[in-house]
């Protein structure tokens, strides 16, 4: 019987505080929004130390950091500006955009992958590149992208690397 009173004042006060004191604020319910670019995308670690955090701020606890400057990373979520990253492994978590860069890179994920001075699979090899090894993505165009790694510049399969998908295009 009390909360029916409660209830009861509360209405009757509508008026004295004006409606709009009760309105529901649609934008405090929805995302805040990012940057406007696409999800998922693509991007690289700007430092060789980075938190990674269990939510969108400071206010959350780091996770892990990673140490590895220029490691390709999927963004998959935004929420003001702070992205929501899935490292090559499948493990994710929160980082600031500023410690985001949009310079492509990419890993060799699972096996060995051949460097060839052309985009073609009968091209001479410039080297052999082993898992985890990181580079430069320059361009990709079809099935390959034209690669820096260590110095050396040639072209990959692109289902080789894990920084770049499938239909991609990058000039």
């Amino acid at each position: 019987m009390a909360f029916g009173v409660f209830a009861a004042l509360c209405l009757h006060a509508l008026p004295f505080f004006g409606a709009d004191a009760y309105a529901t604020d649609k934008s405090a319910m929805t995302q805040r929004k990012g940057s406007g670019l696409p999800i998922p995308r693509f991007a690289s670690l700007r430092s060789d130390e980075v938190n990674v955090r269990t939510g969108p701020g400071t206010r959350y606890p780091i996770d892990w950091v990673f140490k590895r400057k220029a490691m390709p990373v999927e963004i998959v979520a935004e929420y003001e500006n702070w992205r929501k990253i899935r490292d090559w492994q499948g493990a994710s978590g929160w980082v600031h955009q500023s410690l985001l860069t949009g310079k492509r890179s990419f890993i060799i994920a699972s096996k060995t992958a051949s460097l060839h001075k052309t985009p073609a699979s009968s091209a001479e090899v410039v080297a052999k590149l082993e898992p985890e090894v990181m580079g430069e993505i320059r361009s990709c165009a079809g099935d390959w992208c034209r690669v820096k790694v260590s110095g050396a510049s040639g072209w990959i399969r692109r289902t080789g690397l894990w920084g770049v998908y499938k239909s991609e295009s990058i000039n």
